[in-house]
This record gives C-alpha cells, sequence and structure tokens, in this order.
C-alpha cells in the first residue's frame, strides 16, 4: 500500500514543487494526497493544484490558543484524508510554525523536515549566514526527521556545497536551494520505496 503524503507549507513551496515533480516524473511510489498552508496567500498552494493535488487552508493568523490547539486543527484536516500515523509520510517544506510536542510524538518518525545546513552544525534560524561567519569551507542542507529539539531528529540525507569568498548569505541560500530540491526528494523515495530503517538516533539504508 502507498504511503500517503501529506505537505505543510507557508509561502512559495519550492520544495514541494520538487517533491510533486519528482513523484509525478520520476514515479516515486507515494500517493500525494494533501497540502496544507497555515497562509491563505501561500503561493504554493497554486502550484500544489497544477498538480492535481488538494489544498486545505488552517490559517494561524490571529489564532489565540496553544501549539497543540492549533496542531489538533491540522490532525483534524489530515483525518479527512484518511491520513494515519500508520500510512502516511509528512512533509515540512517551509512552513513556519513550529510544531507541538504532542503532534510530533503523535506521528513519530512520520515528519520529515529540510535545514539548510550540515546538521548537527548550525541549527535554528540565519543557518547560511552562521555558516559564512563561522569560516567554515562548506556548508549544504540535511533532511531530518522532526523531533522536539531544534533540527535535532535523525540525519536522513544531506548535501553539500562550497563556500566561495564572495559568498553573501543571499548567494549561499540560492545554491543551498538547489541542493534542497535533490536531498529532499531522495529522502521521500527512500521512505517512499520503504529503503531505511529508524534505530534510534541511527537511519540505516536498506537494499
Amino acid at each position: 500500500m502507498l504511503l500517503k503524503l501529506a505537505i505543510l507549507i507557508s509561502g512559495r513551496g519550492s520544495n514541494m514543487r520538487a517533491i510533486l515533480n519528482a513523484v509525478k516524473k520520476q514515479g516515486i511510489p507515494i500517493n500525494p494526497v494533501v497540502v496544507i498552508s497555515n497562509k491563505p496567500t501561500a503561493g504554493g498552494l497554486r502550484i500544489a493544484k497544477k498538480y492535481g493535488v488538494k489544498t486545505e487552508i488552517v490559517e494561524s493568523k490571529g489564532f489565540q490558543g496553544t501549539r497543540w490547539e492549533y496542531d489538533q486543527k491540522i490532525i483534524h484536516v489530515l483525518s479527512k484524508y484518511d491520513i494515519t500515523p500508520k500510512n502516511s509520510l509528512i512533509c515540512l517544506a517551509g512552513f513556519m510554525r513550529i510544531l507541538s510536542p504532542e503532534f510530533i510524538k503523535k506521528f513519530k518518525n512520520r515528519i520529515l523536515n529540510i535545514h539548510p545546513s550540515i546538521l548537527p552544525a548550525f541549527p535554528g534560524l540565519d543557518a547560511q549566514r552562521q555558516a559564512i561567519e563561522s569560516g567554515v569551507s562548506h556548508s549544504g542542507c540535511t533532511v531530518h526527521f522532526v523531533d522536539e529539539g531544534v533540527d535535532t531528529g535523525q540525519i536522513i540525507v544531506q548535501e553539500t556545497v562550497k563556500i566561495k569568498n564572495d559568498d553573501t548569505e543571499e548567494t549561499l541560500s540560492k545554491r543551498i536551494l538547489a541542493k534542497e530540491h535533490k536531498a529532499y526528494v531522495k529522502a521521500v523515495k527512500l521512505i517512499a520505496e520503504k529503503k531505511i530503517n529508524v534505530t534510534g538516533r541511527k537511519v540505516k539504508f536498506l537494499a
């Protein structure tokens, strides 16, 4: 049975586009069921519709409740599409909210995120600027499972980018983003094809 894919976005959805395009053109065995945005103006919603994927908006602006109360609204939408912790993969693709511990526990090892650094280096915000200011020669991106820490989940795929002497945060971010598209697709493919096994902190690749 194919896993059901849900993608959470807040903006343009470039990583979402890369994933949906790869599913369509590379025949990745996963079923993109819904794209959920916390912003009704997110450009990625239009892209999702072009790929024939259903879209939902769970607006967060002005929401006065707790993270968990908001996330329960997300779970309600997932349930509407029969997306459960047993049959799903949830990809965060520029989703600008921190998930609640309750949501993360419910969907343990079912939520992916991508971060613009070679974790565990430079977690959190402004990773590209952190890399430039640190003087390292390389940075890149990491696709990882989401846990309750900040960019501390098990690492699945990493791609590297050489930092140039004249790089700015903007130029480095652009080159890393191109690698993000490649890495995210690779991670989704591995999981869809059931080619990884998670044991504690380690992700093992199966033949």
